[in-house]
């Protein structure tokens, strides 16, 4: 079964657990960081964290996440669709993750309902990259 995500091919469990969710190829434009600092305080702190060294939340540290294997916090309780996706983040996977993370990613626990605007998407993951 194939997923489409504003034009992005995915593909949905159990494929993915065998498969991975492969690197969109999307254009991700720069965002601001200070505009994505306010996109995140808003929109994600009640559950993340984005400090270097803090704690989980609701939802994990986000310190770092470019470059990270996705399900790799320790001390955090994933799902297995999360676990298993196979993702190391990039700017590429956050910017359709965040349109609408149980599309991208089906099981995954994360209940937010996306940033359907291009603009804050690229602020936050200005932002996101900005740490670590």
């Amino acid at each position: 079964e194939i997923l489409r995500v504003t034009g992005v091919q995915t593909c949905a469990l159990p494929i993915c657990a065998a498969m991975g969710i492969p690197e969109p190829n999307v254009t991700v434009n720069p965002g601001d960081v200070e505009k994505g600092a306010k996109i995140f305080k808003t929109k994600c702190a009640q559950c993340h964290n984005a400090d270097q060294g803090g704690k989980n939340g609701q939802g994990p540290n986000l310190w770092g996440i470019i470059g990270r294997s996705s399900g790799s916090v320790d001390g955090f309780a994933y799902s297995a669709a999360n676990k298993n996706s196979g993702i190391t983040w990039s700017d590429k996977h956050l910017e359709v993750y965040l349109q609408d993370p149980k599309k991208y990613m089906p099981g995954t626990k994360m209940v937010f309902a996306g940033l359907k605007k291009e603009a804050d998407r690229a602020d936050l993951i200005s932002f996101l990259k900005s740490r670590g």
